[in-house]
């Protein structure tokens, strides 16, 4: 036998050595993500012919046999995330054929060996995995002698001593990775890097490197992405060299002691889309280049002490999705341009010395989930136009010198005084513990005449209207069945509320014993009701400014709708001090636990029906409902499985109603970015079409088990480009193997052609341009179709 290999299954037990014992010719074996326990065999070492060896991702425990350095024609080994213990054999490292060692994510300790690649051993090594374990000692000087590495990732160990300085030797070198150990350095290292010229991921963070950041390092492969130096007690200044790394997207030097101005040029490094140099000791002026990263996305310069005014310009930041400069002396006034930033999440200039009013631009802020602006000298009024902030959850301009009324629209109808306090002239409702405005009581006197006038003119025709009410008395038994038939269907829409103490005996207190997941915004319980039915009690955490508007907009959804494929809600109870939506419970989990886990494998019709599920629950929210309603969070997490495996769309508490037609503006970008469209995240535009994107991703995502958000998706390549280059030619590329493994030849050939199908429907689905997708009567047409195909 060549070839035996059972991956992704819920095969458990013992390792099986004792089936391998007369397998001599065995030259591959996978056995990884099942359930295997127990210790390696020392028997592992009779499978001299092994050239593969893939046990990773089980449970297995104990040490690894020096009966393994045996293994002479070894290739390629990965025990990777499993428990093993104890130290590697050096023998290992004496393998000459020996190309990719795995041992990630175990209990490993020990040091490595003194002598790694010296006298012609390992000539073809390129791959060395030991991050998330406890070896200690110094990295081996030796070690620059393994003259084809690729990948070195030593991460999250307790490696001490310097870096060695001969890495430069590496000349392949793609990734070095040794965050979170104790190294340190005189930062030489980084000079004979400049011999890497492949090098495109450098992580250094939390090491004890101490010194400052060598000029060299301008010197560094220009295909670097990604530079994490974090936690390394840096000091002194940036060097303007920096700037010559032109494929820089990701910089990261917080929590240092860096110093002086941030290098002019470094506004010329176009690449860049993430800047984290918070928790230093910056000062002078935030450099105006920098507000011309127009793809920046992610933007953090706080704690630090940088003087200087916000410019106009911060405008030119318009695909930031988070902008934190926070704990500076910035001055000055927030510049209107700021209201342009329609992608930004997030936004502190909090503890500062700004000045001014509150732009009331900042009503244009649509994406906006976090504002603070506390701790400053604004003064003026907070503009009704942040009432226009529907996604809003978090805000803050304590400690300020505000005056005049606080809106009590939008999202103000959730925040507390705790949002307020400190600006002593602010005036409102009483909710927020400040004075009542001026003028206000002789508004309600006045609102109260209006009503007393309204109620006089009410009683004069109420004879009128009861006389008149007696001539339709017949009629109205005449519809008395249909009537009550309507009633009964509207009492069966709208849940009924269920009592605290009763939520509280069905989940036994909220106990973890009965958790089954914990989201951004709330925690899922199951619970046992007085009547014996297992549900879902969703309750939300209060805590989170905005949640009760998310509560009220789930609770409107899910009353509205009914279709077999999407959740339904049982009843609800909501006070001021606990919010929960009771809701069925559905024993399977999600659709992402079956993806991805190492205990259970869906096999192509189960992926199939559960797609087709998922297709008619759009097919009527987009065009059942008669206001279409968009999920806006479409994800594998998002769909729920019942005892019978059918599909249940759940999680809308960020849906939208389309009143207004199928399209709306004046949105954010809440849902979950790898799966939302283009013109979601870039325009603010919403409608069924987002909707129809994000189902494509998925439907990828489920026929090749690859998360959008994959590493080995970087650059311009994408999920969606990957698949588009792939079908129909090489769509056995791309496809889950577990989709046709353990089938027969025919058969695999035949899920191979049907999957083609799916995955260019997929594509259809997710067409850069709204107006070439189809819609979810198309696509469940076409999957029908596929379907009745496959079985015929």
């Amino acid at each position: 036998m060549v070839f035996f290999g059972v991956e992704r299954n819920q095969i458990g037990g013992s390792f099986p050595y004792s089936i391998f014992m007369n397998m001599s010719s065995l030259h591959e074996l996978t056995l990884r993500r099942n359930k295997f326990t127990g210790n390696l065999s020392k028997d592992v070492g009779n499978l001299t012919m092994l050239t593969q060896l893939s046990i990773s991702n089980n449970y297995m425990t104990g040490i690894i046999p020096t009966e393994m350095e045996q293994l002479y024609r070894l290739n390629r080994l990965s025990i990777a995330e499993n428990y093993l213990s104890g130290s590697i054999p050096h023998g290992l490292f004496n393998i000459s054929t020996l190309q990719v060692l795995s041992f990630s994510g175990n209990a490993l300790s020990g040091v490595l060996p003194p002598n790694l690649c010296q006298h012609e051993a390992l000539p073809i090594f390129e791959e060395l995995y030991l991050g998330e374990n406890s070896i200690s000692g110094p990295i081996p000087n030796s070690i620059s002698n393994c003259s084809q590495l690729r990948i070195l990732a030593l991460s999250e160990n307790k490696f001490s001593g310097y870096i060695p300085t001969d890495l430069g030797n590496l000349r392949l070198l793609l990734r070095l990775e040794l965050f979170s150990n104790n190294l340190s350095s005189n930062l030489d290292f980084i000079t004979s890097l400049s011999n890497c010229r492949s090098l495109n991921r450098l992580t250094l963070s939390n090491n004890p490197l101490y010194g400052a950041i060598p000029p060299s390092i301008g010197n560094l492969s220009s295909s670097l992405q990604q530079f994490y130096a974090g936690g390394c007690k840096l000091n002194g200044t940036i060097p303007a060299q920096i700037a010559n790394l032109t494929s820089l997207a990701i910089l990261s030097f917080s929590d240092n002691k860096l110093s002086g101005s941030i290098p002019k040029c470094l506004g010329n490094a176009s690449s860049l889309r993430v800047v984290f140099l918070n928790a230093n000791m910056f000062h002078s002026s935030i450099p105006s280049s920098l507000w011309g990263l127009e793809d920046l996305l992610d933007l953090d310069l706080s704690s630090n002490s940088f003087t200087g005014f916000l410019p106009q310009e911060i405008s030119n930041l318009g695909a930031a999705i988070s902008i934190d400069l926070s704990m500076n002396q910035l001055s000055g006034s927030i510049p209107d341009t700021i209201g342009k930033l329609q992608n930004l999440a997030n936004l502190s200039l909090a503890n500062n010395r700004l000045e001014g009013s509150i732009p009331v631009s900042m009503g244009s802020m649509i994406s906006l989930v976090t504002l603070d602006l506390s701790h400053n000298n604004l003064s003026g009024s907070i503009p009704k136009s942040l009432e226009e902030l529907q996604y809003l959850n978090y805000f803050n301009v304590s400690f300020n010198s505000l005056s005049g009324e606080i809106p009590s629209g939008g999202s103000f109808r959730n925040f507390t005084m705790d949002s307020f306090k400190g600006n002593e002239a602010l005036c409102g409702i009483p909710r927020f513990h400040v004075p009542v405005c001026p003028g206000v009581s002789n508004h309600v006197l006045s609102k109260r005449k209006k009503v007393e006038r309204a109620l006089f003119v009410a009683f004069g025709v109420v004879a009128f209207i009861s006389f008149v009410s007696l001539a339709f008395i017949l009629i109205r038994c005449k519809r008395k069945v249909k009537t009550t038939r309507e009633v009964d269907e509207m009492i069966s829409v709208v849940p009924e509320r269920i009592s605290y103490y009763e939520l509280m005996q069905a989940t036994e207190q909220l106990s973890e014993s009965n958790l089954l997941g914990i989201g951004s915004s709330c925690s899922v319980y199951k619970g046992i009701l007085n009547d014996g039915n297992a549900v879902a009690v969703k309750v939300f955490n209060l805590q989170l400014q905005g949640i009760s508007r998310r509560f009220d907009v789930e609770c409107e959804i899910l009353r509205s709708i009914r279709h077999r494929c999407l959740t339904s809600v049982l009843s609800c109870c909501s006070n001021e001090e606990f919010k929960a939506l009771v809701l069925e419970y559905m024993p399977n989990g999600n659709l992402e636990k079956w993806l991805y886990s190492r205990n259970d494998c869906l096999n192509f019709m189960e992926r199939l029906n559960i797609m087709i599920d998922v297709a008619s629950a759009l097919e009527y929210l987009h065009h059942g409902c008669s206001t279409p309603i968009v999920q806006s969070d479409l994800k594998p997490s998002n769909v729920l499985l019942d005892e019978d495996m059918v599909g249940h769309v759940s999680d809308f508490g960020i849906a939208k109603l389309l009143c207004n037609g199928d399209s709306m503006v004046l949105t954010n970008t809440l849902g979950t970015l790898a799966y939302i469209a283009p013109e979601y995240g870039s325009e603010g535009l919403v409608s069924t079409r987002c909707d129809v994107y994000s189902y494509g991703v998925m439907l990828m995502e489920v026929f090749t088990r690859k998360r959008p958000s994959d590493d080995m998706f970087v650059g311009d390549l994408s999920l969606k480009s990957w698949i588009e280059m792939s079908v129909p030619k090489f769509t056995y590329q791309v496809i889950d193997a577990n989709l046709v493994m353990n089938v027969e030849e025919e058969n695999g050939d035949k899920i191979v052609e049907f999957t083609t199908s799916i995955l260019e429907l997929a594509c259809k689905c997710s067409a850069h341009s709204p107006n070439k997708r189809i819609n979810m009567k198309e696509a469940v047409a076409e999957l029908q179709k596929i379907k009745r195909g496959f079985l015929g």
